[in-house]
């Protein structure tokens, strides 16, 4: 039941197995973020680091702010989440 529930978020959200981020761990970022780095920007786009170098990817600081501020007019959605991840995440 529990890898059915997966197979439906991972479908759900489009990963395939080229995608770098799994849907538990984009949905575990998105609780974070919504239960208060939204609230902040700043710590939201530091959240964002620590995600993306907790992975082994570096990022700059102002285009996590920049991201951060798109994933946040987007409602903290789960496909512009991972977009904006994919996007930030540079090969360390």
């Amino acid at each position: 039941m529990a890898t059915q529930m997966v197979s439906q978020d991972t479908m759900q959200l489009g990963i395939t197995n080229k995608e770098r981020f799994s849907a538990n761990e984009l949905s575990a970022l998105r609780n974070d973020l919504l239960q208060g780095g939204l609230a902040d920007s700043r710590e939201a786009a530091e959240l964002v680091q620590v995600f993306l170098i907790g992975r082994g990817y570096g990022v700059s600081p102002q285009a996590a702010m920049d991201a951060v501020g798109r994933v946040e007019m987007a409602g903290c959605a789960l496909p512009v989440l991972q977009h904006e991840l994919e996007n930030l995440a540079l090969v360390m």
